[in-house]
């Protein structure tokens, strides 16, 4: 694995991880009590039944898994306790979640979603409580030093996305989100389309809490014109103009439906389309209309294989076997596959620490110091050491910069012919370079 030079972030960061671990080695930290030795208590939450993002794939896969662990004599031995908790997409519901987690003594949150992460991380640090495979939403799981991320996040999506497009377009439009974490958008994006040696993508803001995509869709297709008008070599088998929209589910897909009827009013040919895992699913597909689906066709950029792979086949046989009444689970669910990988982990390490008693700080010395956790070729090996670090500013903790490249074929997700996974973290530290 390539090792990158550290930012003083990431050094300040990496420097308190090594005192929280020198304290966990003398037996000092808080939450060194949780746990049984004889039942496993953990927690997984995301939000559910609110107007906005939903993610009810996660908490049912934690509990399929909690069911086909205990099947098997449980996990070394141990019986696996799962807690489930409805975050509702607010910092108080996180907040929540997480006291109920230190109250019921869970040595870990595995596989979860909030993008609140000024909220949940704090209860968890003060009780010792590793936060492993978060969905990879919230800036806080790629600093604190009791978050082990497997994926590389947003982040690393958005500067796959500008590989991919560079490869497919002359000219991009980015459609964000109006906020904090929006203006980080366009300046991922731009890395990778820099890399690709692209010019930077037009930038369209729409308001966060907007049901209304009209006037951003119109502002998309106007870019759209000028990128034909401006098309150059006729030999330039790119499509002339590309718009990728990152605006969550519900709202990615309500933005290309405004989109679609912009298109249609004008009488223009459809651009190509694009987005990322997490605003473009399986599911939305489906929903749409399969074949027939606007995103017929569209770029997506993904953290995992695509989920027809074989790789995925212990998740789906687990699925299929326990998870009776969990009508929200899709194995097809990049929530529900990230909730599976952190169990993988989870579960990992608890076998390596044997018959000694599992709490979180000892979970979180066996991470910090493991030389490689697999996950059956769904991610690279990963590593959370000192030496593992990226120098991605923002991101100390991030470990895995693979993305995907997939396109919506006959209504369904599948692997972009010719495209191979890759490693965007070089990427992303010229993207903090230059921001």
């Amino acid at each position: 694995m390539t090792r990158s030079r550290r930012t003083p972030t990431s050094r300040a960061l990496l420097s308190a991880a090594a005192a929280a671990s020198l304290l966990a080695g003398c037996g000092v930290l808080p939450g060194d009590t949780g746990g049984s030795g004889e039942t496993l208590t953990v927690m997984t939450w995301a939000p559910e039944d609110t107007k906005a993002t939903n993610m009810p794939g996660m908490p049912a896969m934690a509990r399929a898994y909690e069911r086909w662990a205990n099947s098997r004599g449980g996990i070394n031995g141990r019986k696996l306790r799962v807690l489930t908790c409805n975050e509702h997409n607010t910092a108080g519901g996180a907040a929540d979640c997480a006291r109920r987690a230190v109250a019921e003594k869970a040595v870990a949150v595995v596989g979860s979603y909030s993008q609140h992460g000024h909220a949940f991380m704090a209860p968890l640090e003060s009780a010792h409580i590793p936060y492993i495979g978060g969905y990879g939403i919230a800036q806080e799981e790629f600093q604190s030093v009791l978050s082990y991320p497997v994926n590389g996040g947003q982040p690393a999506l958005l500067a796959g996305a500008g590989h991919q497009l560079a490869r497919a377009c002359r000219q991009v439009t980015l459609v964000r989100p109006d906020t904090l974490v929006g203006d980080a958008m366009p300046v991922l994006l731009n890395a990778g389309l820099k890399a690709g040696r692209h010019g930077e993508a037009a930038d369209i803001r729409a308001d966060e809490n907007t049901t209304d995509y009209t006037s951003p869709a119109r502002d998309a297709l106007a870019h759209t014109e000028q990128g034909k008008a401006g098309k150059g070599d006729d030999k330039d088998d790119r499509s002339a103009s590309c718009v990728t929209a990152a605006l969550g589910g519900e709202r990615t897909e309500t933005f290309f439906d405004s989109f679609r009827r912009a298109v249609e009013t004008q009488k223009k040919k459809p651009p190509q389309i694009s987005s990322v895992q997490g605003s473009v699913s399986q599911a939305l597909i489906d929903r749409t209309g399969g074949a027939e689906s606007p995103f017929e066709g569209a770029y997506v950029t993904g953290w995992y294989p695509v989920s027809t792979d074989p790789l995925w086949q212990p998740m789906r046989k687990v699925v299929a076997e326990h998870a009776f009444g969990e009508d929200a689970l899709d194995p097809a669910d990049v929530g529900a596959q990230t909730t599976w990988i952190a169990y993988t982990v989870f579960t990992e390490v608890v076998k390596r620490l044997g018959d000694e008693r599992i709490t979180g700080s000892r979970l979180a010395r066996a991470l910090d110091s493991s030389d490689g956790v697999a996950t059956a070729g769904l991610t690279p090996e990963l590593r959370w050491r000192y030496e593992d670090m990226r120098a991605v500013r923002g991101y100390p903790r991030l470990v895995n910069g693979r993305v995907t490249f997939q396109v919506v074929t006959a209504g369904r997700l599948v692997a972009q012919p010719g495209e191979a996974p890759m490693d965007m973290t070089q990427t992303m530290e010229q993207a903090a370079v230059a921001g």
